[in-house]
């Protein structure tokens, strides 16, 4: 903190005297009165009357400007000796706001960039990771039931019947046309209204919907899919790249969006939390999302492809990278006690309608993770310095949390989330990955570490191919595949700040090591250790 420059005055001296008074050159030749000059008292006529009042007048604005001074020369001491512990503060600590729950307050570190070390963050490491791992013992959740699940959103359930088509890839069936078929199905749509490239691809369907309309018994239905596959996280982990390689595939290509976000945030109604409810986004809208795909496999079921066993092949697919983790919608709703955590997960309502989906996740090292999160989402005055005190700041109110609450809680905790300066919950794999394993089969989800996709995408790419059924590829799309440039990489700006400070990956490691420990351990693959020497 820097003070600024006060002027309280002039540098013109101002003469205080009192010229009225006689200063003149013959002073020492005439008596001067005093206000105790009680020696002529017994006459009247010794007595200088006007004199008198005009000295008391002079000496009362000498003492009132002295007082003035002195009142200017106080207030100046008080206000340096503030700066000074402001000063001080500024380099040993501030004390956080206060926590949205009853958490213990703590004192945060900040430091420059010459004096950073781990052992000034105030955090004891062995203390944090020994509560991290006594905590693991109320990870594990309780499953809703299906009807309870069913009960939160009825209508939803009643659009998605219990079976699909058997002799399609992908996960569709048929739905009846409740109004007339000229009527525009993507008039209302609300990932249009919002998006100008969907927008384009409901006016290309549009043009051909009433062509794919099937007339059975007399009434009329049309084609819906839900996603065969679903890449579901983790954010700065590569799933924008592997989606649009997959897009190049001539199974894949008819998917339109990849982060729809809907089954976290926009079927609740928010697009942002941050800016509160909006606008329901009706299941019929996430499905319009497929209609593309729907409508050519139509074309394989009618007849009307030449390659109509290639058609019955396609499939549908979203990468949604909040689907593993968001689940803080639940927070915003009545009734929902934090404490405890989400009553309902994404995975929960997924597997309610498609027990069958195929679950990809791609992780990196939480400490590299964390870090581009950060200087991707942030959007001013990031540093290296600026990222170990938000680092510090989070991993202590977590640390808080876990002294009162279980590790499933703090980890979902919303309120804790949003009071966090970075995402530190998001590199805790473990919870995250456990939680989607009590739901679905062991075989229908594929975890992919960052690291291999980046080494060797050929031999990783191909692990994808088999697990969606997919290929073999022509040598032409192969190529054009492995030499299509990384997307989303680090923007040079954010390239040119640096590495993190060795102190903040010590930290970092220290606390992820507990999480990346148990999640090798369920995945039975060192490689998730993310271990250095």
């Amino acid at each position: 903190m820097s003070l600024k420059d006060n002027q309280h005055g002039s540098n013109t001296h101002r003469d205080h005297r009192p010229h009225n008074l006689p200063l003149t050159d013959n002073f020492g030749k005439r008596s001067i009165k005093t206000f105790l000059d009680f020696r002529n008292t017994n006459t009247l006529e010794s007595l200088d009357i006007k004199g008198f009042l005009v000295l008391c007048l002079v000496n009362l604005t000498c003492v009132s400007k002295v007082k003035v001074v002195s009142l200017l020369v106080g207030l100046m001491l008080m206000f340096l000796i503030t700066a000074s512990y402001i000063l001080m503060w500024e380099r040993k600590g501030l004390l956080l706001s206060a926590f949205p729950h009853p958490f213990t307050p703590v004192v945060v570190t900040t430091s420059t960039t010459a004096d950073i070390s781990l052992d000034k963050s105030l955090i004891d490491m062995k203390v944090l990771v020994e509560i991290i791992n006594c905590n693991e013992q109320n990870t594990s959740r309780k499953v809703p039931d299906k009807k309870d699940v069913i009960n939160t959103d009825p209508h939803f359930f009643s659009v998605i019947p219990d079976h699909f088509l058997p002799h399609i890839k992908s996960p569709c069936w048929y739905q009846e046309l409740s109004s007339d078929i000229g009527t525009d199905p993507y008039k209302n749509n609300h990932f249009s209204l919002r998006s100008k490239s969907f927008k384009n691809v409901c006016d290309h369907m549009r043009a051909r919907f009433h062509q794919h309309v099937c007339n059975i018994d007399g009434k009329l239905f049309r084609l819906r899919c839900l996603p065969y596959f679903y890449i579901i996280g983790q954010p700065k982990c590569g799933t924008t790249d592997l989606f649009h390689r997959l897009l190049m595939l001539p199974e894949v290509t008819f998917n339109t969006i990849k982060e729809p976000h809907w089954w976290t945030r926009k079927r609740f109604g928010y697009i942002r939390f941050k800016k509160g409810f909006q606008e329901h986004f009706p299941i019929e809208d996430y499905l319009d999302l497929f209609d593309m795909a729907a409508i050519n496999i139509q074309e394989g079921i009618s007849g009307n492809s030449s390659t109509e066993q290639h058609v019955l092949q396609i499939i549908t697919g979203e990468a949604s990278a909040s689907t593993m983790w968001d689940n803080q919608a639940w927070s915003y709703l009545s009734g929902y006690e934090e404490r405890i955590g989400p009553p309902f997960l994404a995975q929960d309502f997924i597997h309610a309608v498609q027990p069958g989906a195929k679950i990809i996740i791609m992780l990196r090292d939480p400490v590299e993770r964390l870090y581009s999160d950060y200087l991707y989402f942030t959007l001013a005055n990031k540093s290296a310095e600026d990222f170990h005190q938000k680092v510090v700041e989070s991993v202590q109110l977590f640390q808080c949390c876990l002294l009162e609450r279980s590790l499933r809680s703090c980890v979902y905790n919303t309120s804790l989330f949003n009071t966090m300066t970075v995402r530190l919950t998001l590199g805790m794999y473990y919870v995250f990955v456990l939680d989607w394993l009590t739901i679905f089969q062991r075989e229908q989800i594929l975890v992919l570490r960052l690291e291999d996709y980046a080494a060797n995408l050929k031999k990783t790419i191909k692990k994808v191919f088999d697990f969606l059924s997919v290929g073999p590829l022509s040598e032409q799309v192969e190529a054009a595949l492995t030499k299509r440039p990384m997307s989303n990489t680090r923007r040079a700006k954010d390239r040119s700040l640096g590495p993190m400070f060795p102190a903040t990956r010590t930290l970092l490691s220290q606390f992820y090591q507990p999480f990346n420990s148990k999640l090798a351990s369920i995945l039975d693959k060192k490689a998730f250790l993310w271990s250095y020497s």
